[in-house]
């Protein structure tokens, strides 16, 4: 296994800039996810990872080993795509082989490496099955076999559970970390999908237009987003424009909310995000209790979806979002006016 350092990195496609100026470490054994929308860059700096782009400017080690400069097949990297990419003429046995068949390894090492692979997939007993005789989710294991089974440095997936439905996706998510954390490798992984990316990563990093804008642990990142993008891209976030007034944010439709955050000068402008969760909504005459933040809304729908609720308000002309628990309770009428309400510690300065 192996700790991977990108330091530096540019990409150019034509006069596009697909990375500009990237630097990121993978430390050896985590499982690192990345995140950003098409075009972020995302695939791109997984692709310079694994050989098969090389960069324009910057530096791509892989165990302390300069490899910027080296073909893919020497670079001992093992990639799944977001395909698969099976052989479909060739049984699972042959299709997990393969990249050892091509490395001239034994027959009998060959046999006792895929059937430790599919062991550890939990695909035993369908070594004769071609890829069209299998469902999504065991082609996906056959895929991940077949990049593991060489004992790569590093495993890189791009989009690895993308082709699943959402059911097979939430279990796959936690086999895809379970055989991570049994081989203990180095796992880079693209995705757009944000959920996924709190759930499998033990840190991210989110790109936007070929830069690298926030990296940390996912719950750091979710919920110190550093900016404005980071914060509406990684979950659900509400965001207020003001100036900041003393030790508060006077929004630019009147009422002050209160923050823990550092704040600049009195007078300079900001933008402050909340997450929908942190935040609830009283009828007007409830008593809302000591909370530190308090303004006025119009409720316009309320989206029921079993466990929660999901309200809809205006403030004015502008959306806001809350998230409820579901407990029994029937859900404020539309149209009617209530307040919202939340702690000081959760509005976060994103932007200044």
């Amino acid at each position: 296994m192996a700790r991977v350092s990108v330091k530096g990195v540019s990409k150019l496609f034509g006069t596009f800039k697909a990375l500009d100026d990237v630097s990121i470490e993978f430390e050896d054994g985590g499982f690192y996810g990345l995140l950003g929308p098409s075009g972020s860059g995302k695939t791109t700096l997984l692709r310079l990872i694994a050989g098969f782009e090389y960069p324009d400017a910057g530096a791509i080690t892989i165990g302390g080993e300069a490899v910027e400069s080296l073909p893919a097949e020497k670079r001992d990297v093992g990639m799944m795509f977001q395909s698969y990419a099976l052989f479909p003429n060739m049984n699972v046995f042959n299709n997990v082989a393969f990249g050892l068949t091509v490395r001239g390894v034994s027959r009998d090492a060959i046999r006792t490496r895929v059937n430790e692979a599919l062991e550890l997939v939990k695909l035993t007993g369908l070594e004769k099955r071609r890829p069209n005789e299998l469902s999504g989710g065991q082609r996906q294991r056959v895929a991940l076999a077949r990049a593991i089974v060489i004992r790569p440095r590093v495993l890189l997936l791009d989009e690895p559970l993308s082709a699943l439905d959402k059911a097979l996706r939430t279990g796959m998510q936690v086999e895809l970390k379970r055989i991570q954390r049994e081989i203990g490798i180095t796992t880079i992984f693209v995705t757009h999908d944000q959920e996924e990316a709190l759930t499998l990563s033990d840190r991210i990093g989110v790109l936007r237009d070929g830069k690298l804008v926030q990296e940390g642990a996912p719950r750091e990142i979710y919920e110190r987003p550093n900016s404005a993008f980071a914060a509406t891209f990684l979950g659900d976030a509400n965001l207020f424009d003001g100036v900041v007034d003393g030790d508060g944010i006077r929004l630019d439709d009147g009422p002050l909310v209160r923050t823990n955050d550092a704040l600049p000068a009195s007078g300079s402008r900001v933008t402050v995000a909340v997450r929908p969760e942190r935040m609830a909504v009283h009828r007007e005459a409830d008593d809302t209790g000591d909370n530190h933040n308090e303004i006025g809304a119009k409720v316009e729908q309320a989206i029921f979806a079993g466990n929660s609720l999901t309200y809809m308000l205006t403030r004015g002309e502008k959306p806001v979002r809350v998230f409820a628990q579901n407990t029994g309770v029937e859900p404020i009428e539309a149209g009617a006016p209530v307040r919202i309400v939340w702690k000081a510690v959760d509005t976060i300065v994103v932007e200044q």
